[in-house]
């Protein structure tokens, strides 16, 4: 009859007994440990401060004041100040009559004998005299020559007139002296006369190169380059 038998301590290997040792030590320091931490006598282990720490190396005298710290932007803006814009330009409105020019001597005009003859004012006729179909003269233009009655190619219509009526014109006339041109056309307009206050005159002479008069006639002859009264009454109708 065969009987069992536990194996003694001592028949173990070596390396099975250390490490059994080293077990058994590991386990009464550990219980002991626990016991002086139950007993208050051991502080707890702390806790890892896993987060990482950040220094700041920037000392505060090289840090840029709030004063210094500018937007490149704003700057920008600063910078760029707006630019004025120029003012407009109003180009002159050439005028469609020019005016007279005052000059120390009147201006040559070439004329025939016939037409030197008939400039005589000391030759007019009296009232009611004259071949037919010679022009009236009534007086002296600007420089002194003598001035007809003008006779009118064409009369000129409503919108060529309107176009140079001041606001609220009055009721009344305008009067100019006008130099006649080849084409029955008139030039060099000054004004004469016209309804106290209306500027009547003004509007007849703007509206003078639109104008067909026929030139002075003397004998038969044509007087190109005298000068012509030319008389517009405005009135409203109703």
């Amino acid at each position: 009859m065969s009987v069992y038998r536990l194996p003694s301590p001592y028949e173990r290997q070596p390396l099975r007994r250390r490490l059994s040792s080293f077990a058994l030590a590991l386990a009464i320091n550990l219980a002991l440990v626990v016991m002086l931490i139950e007993l208050g006598i051991l502080p707890p282990p702390a806790a890892r401060n896993t987060k990482g720490l950040v220094v700041d190396l920037i000392s505060p005298s090289s840090s840029p004041s709030p004063s210094r710290r500018s937007n490149p932007r704003q700057q920008q803006v600063v910078e760029q100040k707006p630019v004025p814009k120029p003012p407009p330009i109003i180009l002159p409105v050439k005028p469609t009559i020019t005016p007279p020019r005052h000059s120390k001597s009147a201006p040559f005009v070439e004329m025939s004998k016939d037409e030197m003859a008939a400039s005589d004012i000391s030759r007019l006729p009296a009232a009611g005299g004259g071949s037919a179909g010679d022009s009236e003269a009534v007086g002296r233009g600007p420089n002194g020559e003598l001035l007809y009655s003008a006779e009118w190619a064409r009369e000129p219509t409503d919108a060529e007139l309107a176009g140079y009526l001041p606001h609220n014109a009055p009721d009344g006339f305008g009067l100019v002296a006008c130099k006649t041109i080849p084409n029955d056309r008139v030039e060099d307009c000054v004004e004469l006369d016209q309804t106290p206050g209306s500027h009547l005159a003004s509007a007849v002479r703007q509206a003078a190169w639109q104008f067909h008069v026929r030139p002075p006639r003397k004998g038969g002859h044509a007087l190109i380059g005298s000068w012509v009264q030319i008389r517009i009454d405005y009135y409203h109708s109703g």
